[in-house]
């Protein structure tokens, strides 16, 4: 006779795997929002002040300043 593994035999198991699953899920939204502080604090570039704006400078989409 082996041994009959039953519902109650693995909770103990289960409940690791469910603590752990938890864990990362947290662990990924703390990253995501790290990642969201962080872009909304970059600075853009801005326009130079002593120079007039255009409309080139407006609607030019290769122009990366």
């Amino acid at each position: 006779m082996g041994i009959h593994y039953d519902y109650k035999s693995q909770r103990g198991e289960r409940a690791v795997l469910k603590k752990a699953k938890r864990e990362a899920r947290l662990a990924a939204r703390r990253a995501k929002r790290k990642n969201i502080k962080t872009d909304v604090n970059t600075e853009s570039v801005m326009h130079d002040i002593q120079k007039p704006i255009t409309l080139e400078d407006l609607t030019n989409p290769d122009n990366k300043k």
